[in-house]
């Protein structure tokens, strides 16, 4: 199990069983599509929009910064607001209707060591290298110099948590905490 130091054994025991009734909630939902082709289109969506520099939107919230990939009858948007701290959403629609999402803030917690623009890079680095294993949940770690990307996370598509972080020196210099699952009407 992953390592969520800002979480104590009673919180995670008490996520762990909401999950797992989300997940099971969340079997009834895939019965639109299967799970795996989920999946596989945010991968996909992740991989063109924002590690692929794909070209922003008209915001649709006053400062935001938003993406968008469509893909017959799927669409991806991503919204984030901010720039080295910065809070967002990813939606993904199928059939016009929202069926997956993801929150997550991310905040630089020693500006003094790393930029925006050089975590920035870092992430993208590794989301890319991530991406192209054909997902995005599952630890992950990737190191660039003196620089080392961390993404921790449990459960699936269907309900998940999870921290990335980038470490220099094994002293965490960037922070990211995301959550997110299926989406029922």
């Amino acid at each position: 199990m992953a390592s969520f130091p800002h979480l104590s054994e009673s919180e995670l025991l008490q996520n762990d069983e909401l999950m797992m009734l989300i997940q099971k909630k969340g079997a009834h939902a895939m019965e639109s599509f299967p799970q795996e082709t989920l999946e596989q289109f945010i991968v996909r969506a992740k991989q063109s929009t924002y590690v692929g520099g794909s070209r922003k939107l008209l915001p649709y919230r006053l400062g935001s910064k938003d993406l968008q990939c469509t893909e017959g009858e799927w669409a991806y948007h991503d919204s984030y607001l901010g720039e080295s701290d910065f809070i967002g959403q990813e939606i993904v629609y199928y059939q016009m209707k929202p069926v997956w999402g993801m929150n997550y803030f991310g905040v630089i917690r020693r500006p003094d060591k790393i930029t925006s623009s050089q975590a920035g890079q870092m992430i993208m680095k590794s989301l890319a290298r991530m991406y192209t294993e054909g997902r995005f949940l599952g630890g992950f770690e990737h190191q660039e110099g003196s620089l080392r990307y961390v993404d921790q996370n449990m459960g699936d598509v269907r309900s998940f948590q999870g921290r990335e972080y980038i470490a220099l020196a094994d002293e965490v210099v960037y922070e990211l905490l995301y959550h997110g699952g299926l989406l029922q009407d």
